[in-house]
């Protein structure tokens, strides 16, 4: 991982996931960590999955019925202990191999998918769980580091065009039912941090009863030919 200092007042670290799920977000801590370092062999299982689409969902029972090595096993156990806990949490964990995701350019000042820094929004109260196994991790960036894009005077001029509404109330409702208000833009001086490989963490959402700030974070650019496989809920 990169130098801790970046975001040490953001990120609060913890060395089992009953601390991870149950230690509430507080102050500026809105990600928790529960740093680890994995054994096996997690490309494999990329490997002896068809990819027809860019992105798909590994189901238990799918990977259950890998034929595996050992390293491939020991990699497996993981993942299906992982599905295990976050379910008996209450979670709806989904595994994903991600070729790349859909990108959103329709326009061109503006994009909503999940390479641009945002939040998550959730309307009861909730975190987002993930974890990273094999390919390019996702990243982070604290608070102070980013600004909403719909505060960016250019940007917002540019949102107001399309919205022919009229009133400003209205034009705010417009902003959220699109999603644009999630979406953030870097400062010049920001610092992303990755989540690196093999760690569950957990990122503080935007809902009602939230008592800190949401997460800002992205989905990294993929390298050509390197797929991802991330646990996410």
């Amino acid at each position: 991982m990169k130098d801790l200092s970046i975001v040490s007042n953001q990120i609060q670290y913890v060395t089992n996931f009953q601390d991870l799920v149950s230690i509430p977000f507080h102050g500026e801590i809105n990600a928790m960590c529960w740093n680890r370092k994995l054994i096996g062999d997690f490309s494999e299982i990329i490997s002896k999955v068809e990819l027809n689409e860019n992105i798909i969902e590994l189901d238990e029972e799918e990977l259950r019925e890998l034929q595996l090595t050992e390293q491939g096993q020991l990699a497996r156990e993981i993942l299906l202990n992982d599905l295990k806990i976050l379910k008996e949490n209450g979670a709806s964990p989904l595994l994903n191999i991600i070729k790349c995701y859909d990108r959103d350019d329709v326009l061109p000042f503006f994009t909503t998918d999940v390479y641009s820094f945002h939040v998550d929004r959730s309307p009861i109260p909730t975190s987002t769980y993930l974890c990273t196994y094999h390919g390019d991790s996702s990243e982070i960036i604290p608070n102070s580091q980013a600004i909403q894009k719909v505060l960016v005077s250019e940007i917002r001029e540019e949102l107001k065009k399309i919205y022919s509404a009229g009133s400003k109330e209205g034009f705010e409702a417009f902003l959220s039912e699109h999603f644009f208000d999630l979406h953030y833009q870097a400062k010049s001086d920001a610092r992303p941090f990755s989540l690196g490989l093999g760690h569950l963490w957990k990122l503080a959402v935007d809902h009602p009863e939230s008592k800190v700030l949401p997460c800002v974070h992205r989905a990294p650019i993929e390298k050509n030919g390197v797929h991802r496989l991330m646990l996410i809920c």
